[in-house]
């Protein structure tokens, strides 16, 4: 068969005994499928309880046809917990197991059924007739295997199916490996796992859970596009020093120190990015790559989870979570602590080195390079609305006209209003200064004097330098001739449009010839070229002087920081670099989810989204500094703005999410199908920008969390949870006061928001050791605000599954009415078995947890996973 012949395989049904229980569990393998079709059922003689069925589908590797035989075979197991039944399974044939019997079946015949199932008798060797049917067949029970349709889930029949002993009965279970996901998903999301199973509620009724697990292809892409940004940013910087025009001999040499550390950083970004192209067919980095150079942008461990719960008579229930390893730049390692701390001692240290530079403070900074990024998109853009006010004049289109002339003005005044501020007019004076044979009017020294002292007497000066001695004359005659450009192409529209109304009036037949002759459609564009053209001048004269401004606050700043300042603003770069890919995702999952929800996309255009960022963390040895390098690379995300577009095609390719944009603010744009575009409120469609409210909670769980708590410092725990209540708090003021509080999710649970909020603030406050109810009420909350879930841990393998399966349960519990003797036992079933399990073999290929004994003895008891699921391996 995996030759491609058309023969037998077998597939290996094994009845486990766990540890401690006296209930077991059905598995199944196969030593040729990685996956198969089929969905295997067993009703068994034995007095077996059966928690959980395994579904899959055949490898696309592996050819399939009618003919093709699938043999089961049944073995019964006595102790899981000593080795894999896969790896070790001629030692458990010999040793703890016994064979129960076999079913054989052609992949014709289940494709042939009309009911989707066909039923097999579990035969019995000869010498192993333990039970005989009348006929004289030895049977140990019946196997029903179901044929699944891809992409679509089913209702269940909620009867029990029994065996040929009457007083046994088992649950049913049923699948498909899809989850209604369309073609927009199939671009983004990829290799999926899929688990299910069949619990009790408290009513002694039956809900179907499914979870699925996906790799995002975003985990390469954006870290990819957000490298070629960083490129193209810091080449473009490079440009803008070099036009900076002659400098002194001291600004000319940190001038080039600066570009030979930006050209450094153009080089390393490439070359990653070199390295990057190189991958192929990959959508997650795995956990052991976490400290891989050539990875360092990529986030660890990205996927995404999704719960659904069917219910008899209920619509189904979906619940999401993104799962990521918490972003940090675990290749530069954290002997000196994260970018919080870094950047605190690093904005200390810069000050005290303002002997070579004027200090400008990191509000000033970023000033300039929002200046910059202004002035890069209005000046283009008065371009274009000149361009718009001639063409409407060519047409001689009055209300064209007024349209074009108000765009215009509007843009204009807020092109200056950016341009007046203070900084651009200090910087205008320092870079006067900057300039070869500068002496201050306070300079009384000659000529000959002058040159043995420096060029530029700044010395132990940290503040920015007044314009008292700058004569501001020019720059005050650049702002007059823009101001009076823009008053004359006014003044000349209001001009045309007059003359265009009196026009309209009766005219005598003498003067009629007059007034057609003199007022040819070509008049208004040739009266208004010259004033336009003019208005455009003045514009980029101003452009080019306030540009040259803040490019050199720029220098002075990178001057100041050399070279600690370019390290900690690559390590920046990788860490929001992993956030992003994190969000995009949780976006997008978000935005497809809620396509069909008016009151969510209403919230989305006008509060915006809360992403709800979960980490288990703890405040110790290199955790401590991986959580300094999360907190700032989440609370950069605020810089990041959504937009929904148009797709030029429903070609996949058009589909993938896009960023724009440069270090300061960041826009991802999502293109949607055509047909689903047109279904959007119209401030989407219209472009609005989309606000995401990223907020931060840690709760750190492990034993370092233990000794962090006895011996050492949790302040920065406490710090980032207070901050970020505040955060959320402020968030839901805003959303209950634009959008009704009826356009939010429906709970079973009907606590209120205010008094959710309530009750975190206390925990935040509350001194108290490993309090994971601040995380149990953030996610609450987030998931009642129609927010993104994200949860993380150093690979988001171990604990982070451990929150996400405690999560899933407790979500089935407190909505759909989970039997309280079954929460335990799904929560073991789901960490030993499902999509958690599964991602640990993804990454480590060992199909254990990476935690010990000890460790787990300081774990809150319901983190703790199953005997037989956890053992020393390297993560």
């Amino acid at each position: 068969m995996p030759g491609g012949g058309r023969g037998q395989t077998e597939l290996s049904c094994w009845l486990i005994y766990p540890a401690k229980k006296k209930e077991r569990v059905l598995f199944l393998f196969s030593p040729l499928f990685s996956f198969l079709l089929f969905h295997v059922h067993l009703c068994c003689s034995a007095n077996v309880d059966i928690a959980h069925v395994c579904t899959h589908t055949v490898s696309h590797h592996i050819p399939v046809f009618p003919e093709t035989l699938v043999k089961l075979s049944v073995y019964d197991a006595k102790d899981k917990t000593q080795e894999s039944v896969s790896k070790h399974f001629l030692l458990c044939m010999c040793v703890c197991s016994s064979f129960l019997g076999s079913a054989t079946f052609s992949v014709g015949d289940l494709l042939r059924a009309k009911s989707e199932c066909i039923f097999l008798s579990l035969s019995l060797s000869l010498f192993m007739s333990c039970f005989r049917s009348s006929d004289g067949v030895c049977t140990a029970g019946t196997v029903v295997v179901s044929r699944l349709k891809m992409g679509e889930m089913e209702e269940v029949d909620v009867d029990q199916i029994t065996t040929d002993i009457p007083s046994q009965k088992v649950r049913l279970y049923q699948n498909s490996v899809g989850m209604g996901s369309d073609g927009k998903e199939e671009c983004l999301f990829m290799n999926p796992v899929c688990k299910v199973y069949r619990f009790q509620t408290v009513d002694s009724k039956w809900m179907l859970v499914r979870e699925q697990m996906e790799e995002c292809t975003l985990s390469f892409s954006i870290p990819k596009q957000l490298l070629a940004l960083y490129i193209q940013e810091d080449m473009s910087r490079v440009q803008d020093l070099k036009e900076l025009g002659d400098l002194s001999p001291h600004w000319d040499n940190l001038r080039k120190e600066v570009m030979t550390r930006y050209a450094g950083i153009i080089s390393s970004y490439q070359e990653t990015l070199a390295e990057m192209d190189k991958i192929n067919g990959c959508s997650f980095k795995p956990s052991c790559c976490k400290a891989q150079k050539s990875l360092e942008f990529i986030p660890i461990n990205l996927h995404t989870q999704r719960m659904r719960v069917t219910c008899p008579k209920k619509t189904d229930a979906f619940y999401d979570i993104i799962t990521v390893g918490a972003p940090a730049a675990h290749f530069q390692g954290f002997k000196g602590g994260g970018l919080h701390r870094l950047l605190s001692r690093y904005e200390a240290e810069k000050k005290s080195t303002a002997y070579q530079c004027i200090y400008y403070s990191p509000e000033h900074t970023a000033k300039a390079q929002e200046v910059l990024s202004i002035m890069s998109l209005l000046q283009p853009l008065i371009t274009r609305l000149v361009d718009q006010l001639l063409q409407a004049a060519h047409e001689h289109s009055s209300p064209g006209l007024r349209d074009a002339l108000k765009h215009l003005s509007d843009k204009t005044e807020q092109f200056v209003h950016t341009l007046k501020d203070e900084l651009v007019k200090s910087a205008l004076l320092a870079l006067h200064a900057a300039q070869p044979g500068y002496v201050s009017k306070n300079q009384k020294s000659t000529p000959a004097q002058s040159q043995h002292q420096e060029p530029l007497s700044l010395k132990h000066q940290d503040t920015i330098p007044h314009h008292k001695e700058y004569d501001e004359e020019e720059w005050d005659r650049l702002w007059a001739n823009v101001a009076k450009c823009l008053n004359c192409v006014i003044a000349m529209v209001d001009k045309l449009q007059e003359e265009d109304n009196t026009k309209q009036d009766p005219v005598p037949e003498h003067q009629l010839a007059d007034v057609i002759t003199s007022h040819n459609p070509g008049d208004w564009r040739e009266q208004l070229c010259p004033l336009v053209t003019r208005l455009k001048d003045c514009v980029m004269e101003v452009v080019e002087k306030a540009k040259r401004a803040m490019t050199f606050v720029l220098l002075q700043e990178a001057a100041c920081s050399i070279p600690q300042g370019f390290l900690l603003q690559q390590r920046r770069d990788i860490v929001f670099s992993q956030a992003l890919a994190a969000l995009a995702c949780g976006f997008v999952m978000r935005l497809y989810a809620g396509m069909q929800d008016k009151g969510f996309l209403r919230q989305l255009h006008l509060v915006g989204l809360v992403a709800q960022f979960e980490s288990l963390l703890s405040t110790y040895s290199e955790e401590f500094g991986m959580l300094e390098d999360m907190e700032v690379g989440i609370s950069d995300l605020q810089r990041v703005m959504f937009k929904i577009t148009e797709a030029k095609s429903d070609d996949l390719s058009d589909l993938q999410p896009l960023v724009c944009g440069r270090r300061d603010h960041f826009t991802v744009e999502v293109p949607l199908p055509k047909l689903v575009f047109h279904t959007l409120p119209e401030e989407i469609k219209e472009g609005k920008l989309l606000r995401v409210f990223p907020v931060l909670f840690n709760v750190g769980i492990n034993e370092q969390q233990t000794i962090a708590e006895r011996f050492g410092d949790i302040s920065l725990q406490e710090r980032i949870n207070q901050k970020n209540f505040e955060t959320l708090e402020a968030y839901y003021k805003s959303l209950s006061e634009k959008v009704p509080l009826e356009c939010l999710p429906c709970f079973q649970t009907q606590t209120d928001i205010k008094e959710l909020l309530e009750t975190l603030g206390q925990n935040v406050v509350a001194k108290k050791k490993k309090n994971v109810e601040i995380l149990w009420t953030a996610g609450t909350i987030c998931r009642r605000l129609n927010g993104i879930r994200f949860t993380s841990c150093k690979s988001a393998k171990d604990r982070t599954s451990m929150s996400v399966t405690l999560e899933q349960c407790a979500l089935l519990r407190d909505e759909h009415q989970l039997s309280k003797d079954f929460f335990v036992r799904a929560l073991d079933c789901m960490r030993r078995e499902g999509c958690r399990i599964e991602n640990v073999q993804k990454n480590i290929k060992c199909r254990k947890y990476a935690f010990n004994m000890l460790q787990l003895m300081a774990f809150p008891k319901c983190y703790r996973p199953p005997e037989g699921t956890y053992g020393k391996v390297d993560s």
